[in-house]
């Protein structure tokens, strides 16, 4: 049995024990032994990097004190056009800097900055994660230090290595300066926007302040949140945006025990005021192109103006400068402008692009356009008329089949609480596509909007590349009525693509960017097929009627092929309602459109655009062009396969001629005759309510109004008709009904209207010519065109005889072109005006028989920033 109990205890657990300790302790050493070899390595790679850091900052240590290489612009033709450095610096000594600025600045930057070593582990850890979950360098995680590494020696690019890189600067940096020199040098190096390089620079650029002693806590957090973002938190370029910013700034002082709430309340609610900005030297020229190229390159390709500044770059645009030099040659001339208010300037900026690109050839952004400031030509206005052809006619002929001949409402009416008019007062009941465009009358735009939709309308303006507030959902649209409104750059855009059979292609002003270290960023064309060549063809057709004889845009032909559309947004001041706020021109030739808005920065009683100079954009876009254009070949818009030329349907239905007009047994008689191809005629009325409206259709040659009031004058004209089809509008016959009414006080001015108190009828007597003799004997009066408004002193000369007494409407007087002129009285007729075409019954979806219901939500008052009435 003894052999077998050996057996036993040769396994016992005990020697299993030692075994596992054995076991233990080797791991346990192996563990010891790799952290070692870590640490080992972790101290030679941080020596490593360290070392790499001492090198580079010993051998580029002069940096620290000097300029990067600039970078330089090129036009079209690849000639230099502005050079960009960092020019506008001023160092300040760490002494100079106010405490509360250095404080504002670590605790937006850095908060840690007077613990670390130059790198901030814990905001690394952070960085790292987010990268890892967004899967890509997206958190920059870098201290002050690091910052002034990469400003000074390294690019913007967020890559591991570049990171690597900076992160061994930054401790080099630590070793090699104070903290007190390591922040004075970033706050004299970071860029604040608008050319300014430092704090001091910055102080003096934006509030005009020198002695950074006398910088206010608002003013203080305002320069704190602008390296973040300079372009865009730029208090002169986006004041509301900067705003914003220097909330988030005064927030987090008042979290880390910097300023107390009332401090942050008190700094929060100032407004900036952009007359405190300074100018600074600037040898550059074409400086809204320059800037408009600094946003682009950031916007679009992530190139900060930073970058461009000391990164030696080239940068190849799409500018002609003989184009531009046109431009701004234009803008220095008082007399296409109206004389300044009593505080601001007339103001405009006009944007010209290629139609078959999207190039931006040149660009204004205001008169006397500083560097760094508001860019009116991508700054949102309301567009008026202009917004018509994008927004109501091109989608109705592209998505509902109307054509030019389709004939449209007319008449003064209410659009489930909407109330729009026409400019002029006058309502023809029904006119064609074309004519509507052509004397921009706003009745047939707001009534063919509720026709075809208004999402179809907004939907076919955002192809084109113009956006909506979410509150722009009423019939307003259709007049330019819209809160933000469209910018010149957008409009420009928009209308190129009728000039280019129905291809967009979206503006832009870099063609390449060539790096220092010859890697390219090039532009990438991206046309987009956004309505059909016919439609555009169509287009064309009927806004070259705008550039014709009686067209609202006579003005701004310069004797090319051209077509547009003019714009005005009307005064909503008491008393000044027939004055305008807003006044665009948008036109094209075959090879560029540009589009040109003027008005005040701040529209108030002292600062508006008055009706005398609502020619003004006309008369720009025609300087300009003229100009620009010069030996440029002369070419003539063609017509694609498939398209037709517009035709004015034959005249089927004759113009009535001699509407006349008496008073008898307490009633006014109308009579005239018949007019062939007519089977009934529509009464039009313009009584003390002011404006022509229709009154009871007559199937006959006469009608009785009843609804007269002593002492009151009445204007009347018809319209025949048959079916749907429409003529023209008749003379008008005017009557007054006796009674007592106040005496009308003689005109002490020539230019003002007459008594129109002649006793002969007139009622044979229409263009324009004396009435005739008639039933009384006696001349009527003299009536004028109402151009200059100088007849207003004839109306009183035809007492002697015993007919009707005829009181003239006086103000009817061509406004189109320029709306300067008032017509002298006429007691007679006034002059017919040009007869719209008239277009047979439209067939099923193209114009008239359109059956489908506005959306219910369409036709809502338009909101409070929308004008939704204007002239042109």
């Amino acid at each position: 049995m003894a052999p077998s109990n050996n057996n036993n205890n040769s396994k016992k657990p005990p020697v299993k024990k030692k075994k596992k300790k054995t076991s233990g302790m080797k791991v346990l050493l192996g563990l010891v032994i790799a952290a070692l070899l870590a640490l080992i390595c972790a101290l030679g790679i941080y020596l490593v990097v360290y070392m790499n850091g001492v090198k580079i900052l010993r051998e580029n240590f002069d940096k620290l004190e000097d300029p990067l290489n600039a970078s330089v612009i090129y036009d079209s033709g690849n000639t230099e056009i502005a050079k960009l450095i960092k020019e506008n610096r001023e160092n300040v000594k760490f002494e100079e800097f106010p405490d509360m600025l250095v404080k504002a600045f670590v605790a937006t930057e850095d908060r840690r900055f007077w613990e670390h070593g130059g790198v901030d582990i814990w905001s690394i850890g952070r960085a790292v994660v987010k990268d890892v979950i967004a899967r890509s360098a997206v958190e920059g995680a870098s201290t002050i230090t690091q910052q002034l590494a990469k400003n000074v020696f390294l690019n913007s690019d967020k890559t591991f290595f570049r990171k690597g890189t900076e992160m061994s600067i930054a401790l080099a940096l630590e070793q090699e300066k104070t903290k007190e020199e390591i922040l004075e040098k970033y706050l004299n190096r970071i860029y604040f926007g608008s050319q300014a390089y430092g704090v001091k620079a910055a102080s003096k650029r934006y509030f005009g302040i020198t002695d950074l002693r006398q910088l206010e806590l608002w003013q203080i957090a305002t320069l704190a949140g602008l390296p973040k973002a300079p372009s865009k938190y730029s208090p002169i370029s986006d004041p509301e945006a900067s705003k914003e910013r220097r909330e988030v700034i005064l927030r987090l002082m008042t979290d880390q025990g910097i300023i107390t709430e009332e401090q942050r309340a008190q700094a929060a609610a100032v407004d900036y005021n952009p007359e405190t900005a300074t100018s600074i030297a600037q040898v550059n020229m074409f400086p809204t192109f320059r800037d408009y190229v600094i946003k682009e390159a950031n916007d679009k390709y992530g190139v900060t103006e930073e970058q461009i500044s000391n990164g030696g770059y080239k940068i190849y645009t799409t500018m002609n400068s003989e184009a531009q030099k046109a431009m701004d040659k234009a803008y220095t001339n008082a007399k296409l402008f109206q004389p300044n208010g009593p505080k601001q300037p007339m103001q405009s900026a006009m944007v010209i692009v290629d139609n078959t690109n999207g190039g931006i050839v040149a660009m204004i952004g205001g008169r006397d356009y500083k560097p760094g400031t508001w860019n009116r030509a991508i700054k949102p206005r309301q567009p008026g008329s202009a917004f018509k052809p994008v927004v109501v006619y091109a989608p109705a002929i592209e998505k509902k089949g109307y054509l030019p001949s389709s004939i449209l409402d007319d008449t003064k009416q209410e659009f489930n609480g909407y109330n729009p008019r026409n400019y002029d007062g006058r309502y023809l009941g029904q006119v064609d596509m074309t004519y509507a465009i052509k004397k921009s009358k706003n009745i047939p735009a707001v009534w063919l909007l509720s026709k075809i939709g208004i999402s179809t309308g907004k939907q076919f303006a955002e192809s084109l590349g113009l956006t909506f507030d979410e509150k722009d959902n009423n019939l307003a649209i259709a007049l330019g009525g819209m809160t933000r409104g469209e910018s010149p750059l957008q409009m420009a855009q928009a209308y190129s693509a009728f000039a280019n059979n129905g291809v967009l292609n979206p503006s832009f002003a870099i063609l390449k960017i060539e790096k220092s270290d010859g890697t390219l960023i090039e532009h990438k064309p991206e046309p987009k097929k956004v309505m059909s060549e016919k439609t555009s063809w169509y287009m064309t057709q009927m806004m070259q009627e705008v550039l014709g004889d009686g067209g609202t845009g006579v003005k701004a032909n310069f004797g090319r092929p051209l077509a547009g559309k003019t714009g005005s947004t009307q005064l909503d001041l008491k008393g000044l309602e027939s004055d305008y706020r807003d006044i665009w021109f948008v036109g094209y030739t075959p090879q560029w459109t540009g589009a040109v808005w003027t008005g005040f920065d701040e529209t108030n009683p002292q600062h508006y655009v008055r009706k005398a100079y609502s020619d003004r954009a006309n008369m720009i876009f025609s300087a300009v062009m003229s100009e620009a254009m010069k030996g440029m070949p002369v070419k003539g818009f063609e017509r694609p396969s498939g398209g037709k030329p517009i035709e004015t349907p034959k005249q089927d239905i004759n113009t009535v001629t001699d509407l006349r007009a008496r008073f008898e047994n307490n009633t006014v008689r109308l009579s005239w005759s018949a007019a062939n191809g007519a089977d009934s005629y529509q009464v039009f009325r313009k009584g003390p309510e002011g404006d022509f409206v229709p009154i009871t259709p007559s199937n006959t040659t006469e009608y009785i109004d009843q609804a007269v009031q002593p002492g009151a004058s009445y204007q009347y004209y018809v319209v025949p008709a048959n079916g749907e089809a429409a003529g023209v509008q008749s003379n008008v016959a005017s009557v007054t009904v006796p009674g007592e009414v106040a005496p009308t006080p003689t005109p002490s001015d020539p230019n003002e209207n007459g008594n129109g108190e002649g006793n002969g009828n007139g009622n044979n007597g229409n263009n324009n010519e004396n009435g005739n003799t008639g039933n009384n004997g006696n001349n009527g009066n003299n009536e004028n065109n109402g151009n200059n408004g100088n007849s207003g002193n004839n109306g009183n000369n035809g007492n002697n005889g015993n007919g009707n007494n005829n009181s003239g409407s006086g103000n009817n007087g061509d406004q189109e072109d320029n709306g300067n002129g008032e017509q002298g009285n006429t007691a007679s007729p006034s002059p017919t005006p040009s007869a719209p075409p008239v277009s047979p019954k439209p067939k099923p979806g193209q114009g008239g028989a359109a059956t489908e219901k506005p959306p219910a939500s369409g036709a809502g008052n338009p909101p409070d920033t929308s004008v939704g009435t204007e002239g042109r």
